[in-house]
């Protein structure tokens, strides 16, 4: 019996070390699982280059993980992610504006990112919640801020100078704008601005300068109830067309590309731009820019932190924690950081701002500096564009140019866009 005792433990102990194995080996098979994880974002060359750089640096300190790239120019981009929305076959990462979150989070496409905050997988502790607010939407948090950008007047300093204006954006007026825009195209004979393209940035913040807004907090109206507001804005820039000192559209849709851009060109003065722009087109211009302030931002703290850019998780994903885990890195690491340099906007993560500044050239340097000085007077931003903003905005550029080209009075222009606007938002009672 003894001699069968002895045999039976060995027997039981021999089982117990094949278990083992058995179980470290499975173990080391999951860590060591290949993940595919798809990316998609918009963007120019440069932003390209950049991403894969930050993608291969990510796939080295994660060797199970495989990504693959999707990306395009920003037309492309939304035509290729509408029919992959459809058949819930979204990337695992998507690139998302603000222009679409209401869109996509609504409709239950994006995954609430709240969850991957709570358990740390999203590192917060060096962002300010302003700046993740940005991407939720009652209460659901569906896309998380890549960078913060702030509405910014760019001006040519040379041909500034050549007008005799300097320009004390801390405390200048829609009517001093106005007035030296029109001195710059008497004394040097190119555009004292760009057109302000697309209406859907500048006309809601000159509601903000007037203490009013787009939309209302529901998305089911618009906030402003006197048109005047709208017919004042037109007129100013019917007045700068007539003084040739403001590009008619039919200029403006000749812009292919960066080298283009009038305040590059040396054809305009000033050029209303968001801040994270300033870089490419100081680099480009022949001439020193600044980057300034714009009217009247200080009186009803009409500025906002507007993130430039989310990053979202679909909920067909089957890799959303793999996706959370890149979201982080993308914003958190500060050798990644190093590479992508505010292009996306002044980073969310203070530790990294801190991190990356000595590695900026000047003009990022100074995009920096301006959305500090910015953040010191800003107010939050407008809710989420609500489900149908898109054709409103469609609606809106439609009637600048009618008016612009003078086929129809800034008061009609305003009667036409509150029908509309009201029509299009009346189905999200």
């Amino acid at each position: 019996m003894k001699k069968f005792g002895l045999v039976l433990l060995a027997f039981i102990m021999l089982l117990s070390v094949a278990a083992c194995d058995l179980n470290d080996k499975g173990n080391h098979e999951e860590e060591s699982e290949k993940v595919t994880l798809r990316v998609a974002w918009w963007g120019d060359q440069s932003r390209h280059d950049y991403t894969l750089k930050v993608i291969q640096m990510y796939e080295k300190e994660n060797p199970n993980v495989k990504i693959v790239e999707e990306y395009a120019n920003w037309d492309d981009y939304w035509k290729r992610l509408a029919p992959m929305a459809a058949a819930s076959q979204l990337p695992d990462v998507i690139q998302m504006d603000r222009a679409y979150l209401f869109q996509y989070g609504e409709k239950g496409r994006l995954d609430d990112l709240t969850p991957y905050l709570k358990n740390g997988m999203i590192d917060t502790r060096s962002i300010d919640e302003n700046a993740i607010s940005g991407g939720r939407i009652a209460g659901k948090l569906y896309g998380f801020t890549l960078g913060s950008n702030v509405l910014s007047v760019i001006t040519n300093d040379n041909l500034l100078k050549e007008a005799g204006i300097k320009i004390e954006d801390e405390n200048w007026t829609w009517d001093d704008f106005e007035k030296e825009a029109i001195k710059v195209k008497n004394a040097t004979d190119v555009y004292g601005t760009n057109g302000m393209y697309p209406a859907d940035v500048f006309f809601p913040y000159y509601l903000r300068t007037q203490g009013s807004r787009l939309y209302n907090e529901n998305g089911t109206g618009l906030a402003y109830t006197d048109d005047q507001l709208f017919v004042d804005y037109f007129k100013r820039q019917l007045r700068l067309v007539d003084a040739k000192a403001f590009p008619t559209p039919d200029v403006r849709a000749h812009i292919a590309g960066i080298n283009d851009e009038l305040i590059v060109a040396g054809k305009a003065a000033m050029s209303w731009n968001w801040s994270n722009q300033y870089s490419g087109f100081a680099e480009s211009a022949k001439s020193p820019l600044s980057i300034k302030l714009p009217p009247e931002y200080a009186n009803e703290t009409a500025l906002f932190l507007r993130p430039s850019m989310f990053f979202s998780i679909p909920k067909s994903s089957k890799q959303k924690e793999q996706a959370a885990k890149f979201i982080n890195f993308f914003v958190n690491n500060m050798e990644a950081n190093k590479l992508i340099k505010g292009d996306r906007g002044v980073p969310v993560s203070s530790k990294v701002i801190k991190g990356i500044k000595p590695e900026l050239t000047e003009a990022e340097t100074k995009i920096f500096d301006y959305v500090e000085k910015a953040s010191q007077n800003v107010r939050t931003t407008d809710p989420i564009e609500p489900l149908g903003n898109a054709e409103i905005m469609k609606a809106l550029d439609n009637l600048s140019e009618q008016i612009l080209f003078k086929k129809m009075t800034p008061e009609d222009g305003a009667r036409s866009f509150r029908k509309q606007a009201e029509t299009i938002l009346g189905k999200n009672k």
